[in-house]
């Protein structure tokens, strides 16, 4: 099976293959001459994956899916949440980011949180949701170089590093990514 996957975002489409495993074949924005940045301006996570994923099977016609993701820290009333690439700025800097989210928790006890991605899969004319949601605290300071985005700051449950620690075999199987992207495969596997 042949899907696009409506993003850009080389590290994000590397993880979505590291977890795929092969059982998809996957094509990027740039594979089907999408160029243009798509407009992410809904005001929720679901909204935002659906935008995309409607993007590309309108303009472009084909099969896709989209996600969109982002971190939601329960002491700050559920922000930086769907603004979570634009925090600190347009620039979408991943170290602006985290330091305006650890200035922002600074003395704060309550430092849980969690990510939350969802994939829209637009398949043979239908459209389905899948959620995925990792756990865990913000740490008071940067650990570990794997990983991108909030990765650094972000322990999940039941462990002591930070995805950015942890190895990407360990990553991959208990990230909110994953957890969405294994019922996305599941979903495929019972449409076969």
């Amino acid at each position: 099976m042949q899907l696009v996957f409506a993003s850009n975002n080389l590290n994000k489409i590397k993880e979505i293959q590291s977890i795929l495993n092969g059982s998809i074949q996957l094509l990027s924005l740039s594979d089907i001459g999408c160029h243009e940045e798509i407009p992410e301006t809904a005001a929720t996570i679901e909204g935002n994956a659906i935008l995309k994923a409607n993007y590309v099977t309108e303009k472009y016609g084909y099969d896709c899916f989209a996600d969109d993701t982002g971190l939601e820290v329960n002491e700050l009333n559920g922000e930086p949440g769907v603004y979570s690439a634009r925090y600190a700025g347009e620039q979408r800097d991943a170290n602006d980011n985290m330091n305006k989210l650890l200035d922002a928790l600074q003395g704060k006890e309550d430092r849980s949180a969690h990510f939350k991605t969802v994939i829209a899969l637009n398949l043979k004319g239908e459209q389905n949701l899948f959620t995925g949601i990792a756990k865990g605290t913000i740490t008071k300071k940067k650990a570990g170089d794997h990983g991108f985005g909030y990765d650094p700051i972000f322990q999940p449950e039941n462990y002591s590093e930070t995805f950015a620690e942890l190895a990407s075999e360990i990553k991959n199987t208990i990230s909110h990514r994953a957890k969405a992207t294994q019922q996305l495969i599941d979903f495929l596997n019972s449409e076969k």
